[in-house]
Order: structure tokens, then sequence, then C-alpha cells
């Protein structure tokens, strides 16, 4: 067996979700809870298949981000693993929807980071055993971080006080 990592190509910093899911339905399901958790929702999915054809199955409601999540999938190519890019909304507005997916088994990440996948290569195939998820963290925040924390979190519409 062969570890590689993969790093997520995604050139406008846009948040996305990396999964892990067992059936070709993914794809449909995915695509009706996405866009009855958000209406008007901008995003592009893609599905590694893992048997059959294996081909990259996808979805979505916006060409450009269609085409990130298809390149994507693609170049990690690690059986029933799913890369979700959202435009116009944050994972935090779509987990729980995608949580209610019968298909999905797991989510490795949901971030707009830097982000490499760590993947095993047999000759069976490829499987994700994780991420790396942005940088390492360098130390603990103070009072004038949580002041930023916060203040960041108003700004964005999560925060009232």
């Amino acid at each position: 067996m062969d570890l590689k990592t993969v790093a997520i190509e995604n050139p406008e910093n846009l948040n996305f979700i990396l999964g892990h899911s067992h059936f070709i339905k993914t794809v449909d399901d995915v695509h009706e809870a996405l866009v009855s958790a958000v209406p008007g929702i901008k995003f592009g999915l893609a599905f590694c298949e893992s048997s059959g054809p294996r081909l990259v199955r996808w979805s979505g409601t916006d060409p450009a981000l269609i085409e990130l999540a298809k390149k994507n999938a693609l170049t990690i190519a690690a059986g029933h693993s799913f890369i979700l890019f959202l435009g116009n909304a944050y994972p935090i507005n779509v987990l729980r929807a995608l949580r209610q997916v019968p298909e999905i088994v797991r989510f490795f990440c949901a971030t707009a980071n830097p982000l490499q996948v760590i993947i095993a290569e047999s000759e069976q195939g490829r499987g994700i055993l994780g991420v790396i998820d942005g940088e390492s963290t360098q130390g603990v925040e103070d009072e004038k971080d949580i002041e930023e924390r916060r203040a960041f979190l108003r700004k964005i519409g999560y925060r009232v006080d």
C-alpha cells in the first residue's frame, strides 16, 4: 500500500465539504437536501463511484462550482468519496440537512482552508484516511483574540450580542 497526499484545488478559498457515502443515489439526494435547505443555493457536487463504470457522478446549480468539484473528485479518485463546493452558503447552513441523507457515512471536513487529503492506495483502489485542514495551531487565544472572534461572528451574522 502507498500513502500519498492530494491537495484540494480551491483557488477562491470557497467553503467545501469532503465526505464519504455508500450509494450512487447520493448525488440526487444531496442535491435535493441542499436546494431544500437553502433556497437559491449555488453549489457543485461530485461523487466518486466505486464499482461498475467507476465514474465521477455530479450535480449542482453553478457550472463553475460543478467543474471545480468534478476536477477535485477525479484527483482524489477514492471510492464513494464526495466533494461539495458551496457558493453562497456556509457549511453550517447545510450540514444538518446533509446529516439526514441516508447514504452519507461521514464527513472528513467542512472548511475553506487549504486542505490535503491523505490517501491510501492499494492494488484494489484508493481510500481516504483523513485530511490535513489548514495549518498547525500556534497558541491559545487571549482576550483581544476573543473580541476579534466574536466581532467576526457578528459581522457574518452568527452572533448578535
